[in-house]
């Protein structure tokens, strides 16, 4: 389970995989200059809530992965995650694509 840390106190807990889809549609977004939000469903240990952060770049964003291996990506899913995080509500986490695209990515986090 990897995390999601942003502004050094709110954080989520997302799955590897799921993480390293959020954090390549946030890096494309970014790199854009696109703001957007970004919001998930609370742990239930901490109510039933949903939290959403406006990611800009002056966000501080931590990506914390539990294994040591970068996920192969599907390029399916993060086209629907970039397609969400173009919508007012913003980006949020759905289920992956059953078909998929998986891309390659070189070291410097290119496609």
């Amino acid at each position: 389970m990897g995390r999601f840390t942003y502004e050094g106190q709110t954080h989520a807990d997302l799955d590897d995989r799921a993480l390293a889809h959020v954090q390549m549609v946030v890096a494309n977004k970014l790199r854009r200059g696109e703001p957007f939000y970004f919001t998930w469903k609370d742990d239930p240990s901490v109510g039933h809530g949903r939290t959403a952060v406006w990611i800009h770049p002056g966000s501080t964003m931590v990506f914390t992965y539990h294994g040591g291996r970068r996920p192969p990506l599907n390029r399916l899913w993060v086209e629907a995650l970039s397609q969400l995080a173009n919508t007012p509500a913003g980006l949020r986490l759905i289920p992956e694509p059953t078909q998929v695209d998986e891309m390659q990515i070189d070291d410097g986090g290119r496609i």
